[in-house]
């Protein structure tokens, strides 16, 4: 069993090097034996139930690099040959189970998780059967159908539920392997390019269908894969993933029948969008005693931004909107500066902007220390904890800015509250994250909205430009099955 994983932005200006997957999580042999972060969560549970079930298992890496651009060909061959290496010492092996996401590229390679798995069952040969969990922002290609015998995708969005669906692809897995089942997979290309945040009606019956589906009438497991927007591939795009017991008749049908649905709420499930300004208008009418929280979505480091765009920050100061807090802030040099000059000191600090057109001009503000620490961690998903590195809070008129060392969304309050700064007194809270910041942020809220700002992920989807998707699609048509153009 192993991890490689990463979501790739083929429009980002951050490359992804050695040092992503190295410094932020690394394993080799021993990823399910350390406390969980990210990549290890599906190792740590699969190494519980093979043990329980009496399998001799076998590690080999476990990393997972945080969202940026194109991975360095070498860099990718290298941790694909030392996953292959160590399955060729295994060697006979049963069962191979991998975590991928399911969105990396690489120079040369469009499909990395294809072509791992490809290499994987070269391996392996035709009787080992190979399971891989993906997560939902994923490209879906043959490559991965094909030489794989299960996939099973996450649920939820925020990923909530990465264990469980470890223990569902272990024990179908598994199961393939001992002759209880059959697993045959089909896809359905749902020409949909969006998100679909599952915490939202309709999205939380659809999930809550999908579950109710599995383990009935010949159906093994039943997936939506969301896509990743940002990735120029020719497989970018949503599809449905339905594992049947040996009847791909059955599959297809199903597969084709619940994308159906999924067309038919597209305007429903479709995320609305604030201004800067209405953002900064509703904030200052709130009295509920809790903050609104505003996601910055186009700055989400997990989608593969800097993190570092001043476009809200910018704005709050121009307007000079007092009682906020905004971060995560990915500069390095910021927060050293305040480390160095520590709590209390006051002097003039210039933020952000750093890493290009999407991340905007610096903004240059007289700034208050309030809080720092030279090591900062925030609560991750599905358990454990996520790095910031040396990090800083603080103050400018009443704006309160967090500054972090280590790229990251963010993911729950103990981002802000572990420097210090309060929340609960705040009228606007704006966070730099995409949707993993919902489960935790959510309860303190007295609403969630999303701001359509500047940012290296737009959330405009019929502007992205590809070059290499040949399948019409919604948004960009009105209709992709029909061909009509009108939007």
């Amino acid at each position: 069993m192993a991890t490689l994983a990463t979501e790739t932005n083929t429009f980002s200006p951050i490359p992804t090097g050695h040092a992503a997957f190295l410094e932020r999580e690394f394993f080799r042999n021993d990823g399910s034996r350390h406390p969980p972060r990210l990549g290890n969560i599906p190792l740590i549970e699969w190494r519980r139930m093979g043990e329980a079930d009496g399998h001799s298992i076998v590690e080999s890496i476990s990393t997972f690099a945080q969202p940026a651009g194109l991975t360095l060909k070498s860099v990718y061959e290298h941790l694909r040959d030392t996953l292959i290496a160590d399955l060729k010492a295994a060697m006979p092996v049963d069962v191979v189970l991998l975590f991928l996401h399911g969105a990396m590229v690489a120079h040369g390679y469009d499909d990395c998780e294809g072509d791992t798995i490809a290499h994987v069952r070269k391996v392996v040969g035709a009787d080992a059967k190979i399971g891989v969990e993906l997560d939902l922002h994923c490209h879906l290609t043959e490559e991965m159908r094909t030489k794989s015998d299960v996939m099973v995708i996450f649920k939820e969005y925020p990923h909530t539920d990465i264990a469980e669906r470890a223990r569902e692809l272990y024990t179908l897995t598994v199961g393939a392997r001992k002759g209880e089942v059959a697993p045959v997979m089909a896809y359905h290309d749902c020409r949909m390019i969006s998100l679909w945040r599952t915490p939202d009606e309709p999205m939380r019956t659809f999930v809550k269908r999908m579950k109710d589906l599995e383990g009935k009438d010949g159906i093994l497991s039943v997936s939506f894969g969301h896509g990743f927007p940002w990735g120029d591939v020719p497989d970018v795009g949503s599809k449905v993933v339905v594992v049947a017991d040996g009847d791909m008749r059955k599959a297809e049908r199903l597969a084709a029948q619940l994308g159906r649905e999924i067309w038919e709420m597209r305007q429903a499930t479709s995320t609305p969008y604030d201004s800067i300004d209405q953002a900064i208008d509703r904030a200052s009418k709130n009295s509920a005693g809790k903050p609104i929280v505003l996601a910055d979505v186009a700055d989400n480091a997990g989608a593969g931004a800097a993190s570092d765009s001043t476009s809200v920050l910018k704005r709050l100061v121009e307007r000079k909107v007092r009682d906020v807090a905004t971060g995560l802030y990915w500069d390095p040099v910021s927060a050293q500066m305040c480390l160095e000059a520590g709590v209390g000191s006051t002097f003039d600090l210039r933020i952000g902007g750093k890493m290009g057109p999407a991340s905007g001009d610096p903004v240059d503000l007289t700034v208050t220390v309030r809080g720092v620490t030279p090591e900062h961690t925030q609560a991750g998903l599905s358990g454990g904890r996520a790095k910031l590195g040396p990090a800083a809070w603080v103050e400018a008129d009443g704006i309160h800015i967090i500054l972090v060392s280590v790229r990251q969304r963010a993911f729950a309050p103990d981002g802000f509250t572990g420097l210090g700064c309060r929340l609960d007194d705040k009228k606007l809270v704006v966070v730099k994250s995409m949707q993993h910041f919902y489960a935790a942020f959510a309860p303190v809220a007295s609403e969630v909205r999303y701001v359509a700002a500047h940012g290296a992920v737009g959330p405009d989807f019929a502007a992205i430009p590809y070059t290499k998707l040949a399948t019409p699609y919604w948004p960009r048509v009105a209709d992709p099955f029909t061909g009509s153009n009108t939007r």
